[in-house]
């Protein structure tokens, strides 16, 4: 009796496998997609900031009135390339344009000058859809035609560096990223297909008694739909851990943190987690199930 305990041999659950090398594989993969996935959207938030403070100056006429330059600037805000956001046209006086050139420089030119020469000024952003050169030189034109503006001034090459920057950036990281997506979805399923391979004689038991190709798939699916949320659970904690470790070694991350994209990027693993878990276990059980008993050997 002793001996046969001891040699007893652990029957199998039907959709059981070896769960825990299944859900750490399906975890790495995901947290490796969700690591690039963060960066994509750091380096658009980065994209946005940097478009955020792409201004054009608007230069004014010496004596003009208190009434035309309220009316310059009621003219800038109704301009369809003018960006609508709050602080998008602020002016600048020649008075704080000094004091601002003093601080910075340290030199007082009105004591050798005798004057102020500079001028006042309105900063004006601009809309993303009209930072390419072309549109930019049209309403530089177009600005310089208004009544009481004396020159309308951007930094060209600065911002012909910012587009095609910008451009190679989130090209190559997306196709990183729909590259790396195929390469871990084909992981996954790799990963699932092998450990269900111990199960192809338990799948095929069950077909023999009569069992419905649902009934045998179920507990499979059900399992694996179990495992890949938990892979996206703790994936999705990895990330968490490894943007918390991050922010707090570069401050600087937080400007340019974008939580509710990263949310979504957290509910994404662990939609992604399901549904290839789902379908490659569905896959893999359905293969198995078409088989013959020499095949299966």
């Amino acid at each position: 009796m002793e001996g046969d305990k001891k040699f007893k041999v652990r029957k199998k659950k039907l959709g059981s496998y070896p769960y825990i090398s299944v859900v750490l594989s399906i975890t790495l993969a995901l947290f490796v997609i969700g690591v690039f996935g963060a960066l994509v959207i750091y380096s658009k938030e980065l994209e946005r900031i940097v478009r955020e403070n792409v201004k054009i100056q608007v230069y004014l006429k010496n004596q003009i009135t208190e009434a035309q330059r309220s009316q310059i600037e009621k003219g800038l805000a109704v301009k369809a390339y003018v960006s609508k956001d709050k602080n998008a046209i602020q002016f600048i006086s020649k008075e704080d344009a000094a004091k601002q050139f003093i601080l910075e420089t340290g030199e007082d030119f009105k004591q050798f000058l005798g004057e102020n020469p500079l001028r006042d000024a309105y900063l004006v952003r601009i809309n993303e859809g009209y930072h390419d050169p072309e549109s930019l030189k049209k309403i530089k034109t177009e600005l310089e035609q208004i009544s009481g503006v004396f020159q309308v001034y951007y930094v060209e090459n600065v911002i012909d560096s910012i587009n095609r920057n910008v451009t190679k950036i989130g090209l190559i990281l997306m196709g990183l990223v729909v590259l790396l997506l195929v390469v871990i979805v084909l992981l996954i399923n790799n990963t699932l297909r092998l450990a269900l391979f111990s199960q192809r004689f338990l799948i095929r038991s069950m077909q023999l008694v009569g069992a419905k190709s649902w009934f045998i798939h179920r507990p499979f699916i059900y399992r694996a739909g179990f495992h890949g949320l938990l892979a996206g659970i703790l994936s999705g904690l990895l990330l968490i851990g490894l943007i918390s470790f991050a922010t707090q070694r570069i401050e600087d991350l937080k400007l340019i943190q974008n939580n509710n994209r990263l949310l979504l990027l957290l509910t994404a693993l662990l939609i992604l987690g399901m549904t290839v878990a789902i379908a490659s276990t569905y896959r893999a059980v359905s293969k198995y199930l078409k088989l013959s008993l020499d095949e299966l050997y």
